[in-house]
């Protein structure tokens, strides 16, 4: 069977695949297979789909945030059940914005992002001569900045984290928290996450300024074609992040891997440029036969109790050929975004 028919294949899979999803008793996954297959997300349907999201079993278990003694509950990063992850965790299964009962969270990750402790080394290092390349991990406010929006929970002070990160922009267009002084470039592990989340805010309030900064880091990235060196074309592996590298798909938690990478252009409207090829391509040849994409790395345990890079929630199968749902909904978004030419992610 040639490629073009292999694709073709691959795709009538997929489609059934989503119409079975669409079906699911899990709230979130029977929602974002209903947008694939074509539900419109202003309708009331799909309003009506979002609304009960908050039963789904994902959002039951990462919801027991609330049930962590007070010492745990403060340690607001902890990975990967503290509130900072919790909220992100429901922003990826599209929770329902305007739920007041993650107010007080929001709150907290507010405190803690201008907090004076935020603000003094090792959080946050500047060294004499090199202020334009503020050392910092810049993944904390893009997501705290992305999960206010999609939300619906956005305070005075989201606004002042979206500018404070425009500020801290690096002149190459993204940000490191490399605190060696000869560290003169941005980190791709560092940069994604607050380009995705400036996008968000750009877009929610048609604000200038968080949209350019976001398209510096797409500026940034597609000159390496997402993942690769532009030197000698070997794959981009941050010096911290360890096996597996970027070319496995990482989930829940994200950063910086093919899938993220390819999420985050879709976003930002890019996908179509020619140097996104060879990371779809490479996204592309993941494709199981039976339609769907697998959890090459996962990145969290599952536990009923707070254990280090732990998580209530359940994200479902992780071997290298058999189908995770929500890896495979997200991925699909990708392509989809790719074929059609419109943003991966509905709105918030």
């Amino acid at each position: 069977m040639g490629a073009p028919e292999l694709q073709a294949q691959r795709r009538s899979a997929s489609e059934l695949l989503i119409e079975q999803l669409a079906d699911s008793k899990d709230p979130a996954v029977a929602y974002r297979s209903s947008l694939l297959a074509g539900l419109d997300p202003n309708s009331a349907q799909a309003r009506s789909m979002r609304e009960r999201i908050p039963s789904s079993p994902l959002a039951q278990a990462l919801l027991r945030v609330f049930e962590q003694d007070a010492r745990t509950l403060h340690h607001t990063y902890r990975k990967w059940q503290g509130p900072h992850w919790t909220l992100t965790c429901l922003a990826m299964i599209d929770y329902p914005a305007g739920d007041q009962r993650l107010r007080p969270l929001v709150c907290q990750v507010h405190d803690w992002l201008f907090s004076e402790h935020f603000l003094q080394p090792q959080m946050t290092t500047v060294f004499p001569g090199q202020e334009d390349r503020v050392r910092h991990c810049a993944s904390m406010d893009g997501n705290a900045i992305w999960y206010a929006v999609r939300l619906g929970l956005e305070e005075d002070r989201t606004r002042d984290a979206v500018d404070r990160l425009i500020g801290w922009q690096w002149p190459d267009g993204g940000w490191n928290c490399d605190k060696r002084p000869e560290a003169a470039h941005s980190s791709f592990q560092e940069s994604l996450i607050p380009a995705r989340g400036l996008w968000a805010y750009g877009r929610a309030h048609d604000y200038a300024p968080a949209l350019e900064a976001a398209l510096r880091v797409a500026d940034l990235t597609l000159p390496r074609r997402l993942l690769w060196h532009r030197s000698d074309g070997s794959l981009i592996v941050p010096d911290w992040a360890g096996k597996p590298g970027p070319d496995r798909i990482h989930y829940p938690i994200q950063f910086f891997d093919v899938l993220f990478a390819l999420q985050v252009m879709a976003d930002l409207g890019r996908l179509g440029d020619p140097r996104c090829t060879d990371a779809l391509a490479l996204l592309e040849s993941k494709w199981l036969p039976g339609g769907g994409f697998p959890l090459e790395a996962p990145n969290t345990v599952t536990a009923d109790h707070v254990v280090s890079r732990g998580s209530y929630a359940d994200w479902g199968p992780s071997r290298m050929r058999r189908c995770n749902p929500l890896v495979t909904l997200a991925a699909l978004a990708v392509l989809r975004a790719k074929t059609e030419g419109h943003q991966a992610s509905p709105a918030a």
